[in-house]
């Protein structure tokens, strides 16, 4: 199960946060900052996995941003038991994620996430739901988007 997914700058900054599961604020800022430092730090050469207080930790490099996703064992699953979450599939996820952002704002930057920070969620939640990933296909992740997008136009042209 999916507890967080972060975009990052590669100064640190945090320009998208989602959470999945309650964590208290003090919290998230304390796990997002060594999370970030961790993920900042390592080299190119090392593994794109870490384990942190016992979240697995899978993060990717795409220009300037970083995607990072947290996972933790199910809520289901017995207390203590291992995090059976695949992590190459997290990198596929990720990596889906970004072609469906590339997609939708032709190349995906620092700059498109910060100023359409809405329509990133909007895209993020159609994709993920309470932790668990619910679509994968670029197409069906994009088209109530578009239908937004579209009915908006409509509206602004009908007001001039």
């Amino acid at each position: 199960m999916i507890s967080f997914l972060l975009m990052v700058n590669k100064q640190g900054q945090t320009r998208l946060s989602s959470y999945y599961e309650w964590i208290s604020m003090e919290e998230r800022v304390a796990l997002e900052s060594e999370i970030i430092r961790k993920c900042l730090s390592r080299s190119e050469l090392q593994c794109s996995f870490l384990e942190y207080r016992g979240y697995k930790v899978i993060y990717r490099r795409y220009a300037s941003l970083f995607f990072i996703v947290g996972t933790k064992p199910d809520l289901d699953a017995p207390k203590g038991s291992e995090n059976a979450e695949n992590e190459l599939g997290m990198l596929e996820f990720i990596h889906t994620l970004v072609e469906t952002m590339d997609k939708w704002a032709g190349s995906i930057c620092e700059l498109d996430i910060m100023y359409q920070l809405e329509q990133v969620h909007f895209l993020l939640d159609e994709m993920v739901m309470n932790g668990y990933i619910v679509e994968t296909n670029k197409s069906n992740v994009l088209r109530p988007l578009d239908l937004m997008e579209r009915e908006s136009h409509k509206a602004e042209s009908m007001f001039r």
